[in-house]
């Protein structure tokens, strides 16, 4: 498993109690009395690092792309009169240059441009003999190897304070948030990288903002330490993503009312506990490997006899009948039709796959 040279967040001198750890801005620099306003807002909401985009990919050419580097003069402003930390994002080895040039604290990898490894590593050439942090947003689609690539791309040239920012995943599927979540997949990455600072983007991830409470929630419930959340002193006249901005006041109560749950705790009663629900745990984890390993020395016995009778691998209408009916009995479980259908899914294409081989390999043994 990859490892990551990494520099705690708590070296970085950026953020400080209370939890959790939250970078807030615009999503736009607009104008500076704009991002001054926010960031005056901000500040008297606790915030420590503003954020603003100073240039902006966009799908369609002629939207507003971004002021440009004389937004980056904005920021400065922010610093010497309010004191905060700036941030912004990055697409280019120009853009770390001018960052660098303006004295940036911070900089982020959007997610179309961790999908492109090319300016990954154009970014990461840029940052070489730096000291700046780099947070890398999740690619659009969900490719966890893609996602771990950008960091260790930034790692190999010298970057060592290193964060992650879940914003979910673009998906053809109408949901109602603006992007899939797929906690799953940051779990995933939390788990091989537990060191990682690791933040949630509940503004881009919701789409709106009466989902970015919920969201920022559920973030840190599964354990995310941090927040990049989008804040506007008038949101109805924003230039990009109006619908999802917070005023500063709104999200000085939102992150008020949000419960920072521990990592972990020394506390006797909690460590007895835990410990004991989860050596059941490892037991019916070890009950359900013995019993996927006979079921799939079954598939085999079915393959065998398919082939000998030869008779295709799927029947797709008894495949449907019985995942059909293990929904419907997994109601009066409490179990959700997502779940079974992801795990017996899963269970019929390594049933497939078993009973394909077996055929594949029919010519062989005739002979």
């Amino acid at each position: 498993m990859a490892t990551l040279d990494l520099t705690p967040v708590s070296e970085w001198g950026f953020f400080t109690l209370p939890r959790p750890m939250v970078i807030a801005g615009p999503c736009s620099a607009e104008s500076e009395e704009q991002v001054l306003r926010t960031a005056a807002g901000l500040k008297a909401e606790g915030i420590h690092v503003f954020r603003a985009g100073i240039w902006k990919p966009r799908t369609h050419p002629g939207c507003f792309e971004g002021i440009g580097v004389p937004g980056l003069k904005w920021l400065q402003k922010v610093k010497n009169e309010y004191g905060l930390k700036v941030a912004t994002e990055v697409a280019s080895e120009r853009h770390v240059f001018e960052c660098l040039k303006y004295g940036v604290d911070m900089v982020w990898i959007g997610a179309r441009t961790t999908a492109n490894p090319f300016l990954v590593q154009e970014i990461a050439d840029a940052l070489k003999d730096t000291d700046i942090p780099v947070l890398v947003k999740n690619p659009v689609n969900p490719d966890l190897d893609l996602w771990i690539g950008a960091l260790e791309r930034l790692n190999r040239a010298g970057v060592k304070k290193l964060g992650v920012i879940h914003r979910g995943f673009s998906s053809s599927q109408k949901t109602n948030y603006r992007n899939e979540p797929g906690w799953n997949i940051a779990i995933e990455l939390r788990t091989r990288f537990p060191e990682l600072p690791f933040f949630a983007d509940p503004s881009h991830m919701g789409g709106a903002r009466a989902y970015v409470q919920e969201i920022s929630q559920r973030a840190l419930d599964l354990g995310l330490e941090g927040l990049m959340v989008e804040s506007h002193c008038d949101p109805a006249s924003a230039l990009s993503d109006s619908k999802q901005q917070l005023v500063p006041e709104d999200l000085g109560k939102m992150l008020a009312n949000l419960t920072v749950r521990d990592n972990d705790s020394d506390s006797v009663e909690y460590r007895e506990g835990i410990d004991q629900l989860r050596a059941q745990i490892d037991v019916i984890d070890e009950t359900l490997l013995h019993m996927f390993k006979q079921r799939m020395e079954v598939s085999r016995k079915i393959g065998t006899y398919k082939r000998d009778h030869n008779i295709a691998i799927v029947q797709a209408s008894r495949w449907d009948t019985i995942l059909s009916n293990m929904v419907e009995h997994g109601r009066e479980y409490g179990l959700s039709e997502k779940f079974l259908s992801e795990v017996f899914n899963a269970i019929h294409e390594e049933s497939v796959a078993i009973q394909n081989e077996i055929l594949s390999a029919a010519p062989e043994e005739k002979k």
